[in-house]
């Protein structure tokens, strides 16, 4: 009863969301952590890629078929972002004399985006389970 309970809202997709922030802001800190590695190429995790699998498994969810869900059973593992992990292609930015490609400027922009959407997916999912909490408390359990 209660995993079909936290299947059938949107806590699954915010919970991928939550685990997709913060995987990639462990590569975006990794970026910043290797500024002055020579050689270092800026990785980073496709959040278009991200979003557009999050919503095939979205459009699977809402099929007919018996056992689709949108969490963990439907994008994988929350390790298993590795398929939207990209290292940018250096003639899109500007190499410095010891042939790194990271912009401290352009790292601290996506960490700052990144940040935003982690935080509006915790607060969605903390406003879930206020409304679970009290629907449960006025049942007078």
């Amino acid at each position: 009863m209660m995993p079909s309970l936290f299947n059938s809202s949107t806590l699954p997709v915010l919970e991928q969301v939550v685990n997709f922030s913060q995987a990639r802001h462990g590569v975006l800190a990794g970026n910043i952590a290797n500024l002055d590695t020579p050689g270092y190429k800026t990785r980073d995790l496709s959040p278009e890629l991200f979003q557009q699998n999050l919503k095939q498994a979205i459009e699977r969810s809402h099929s007919p078929s018996p056992g689709s869900q949108v969490g963990s059973a439907g994008m994988g593992d929350e390790q298993s972002y590795d398929s939207f992990a990209e290292v940018k292609d250096s003639l899109k930015s500007i190499l410095r004399h010891d042939e790194t490609d990271v912009s401290l400027e352009h790292q601290i922009s996506e960490i700052s985006k990144n940040h935003a959407q982690h935080n509006l997916a915790v607060n969605l999912m903390s406003a879930q389970f206020r409304l679970l909490r009290a629907a449960i408390s006025e049942r007078g359990i």
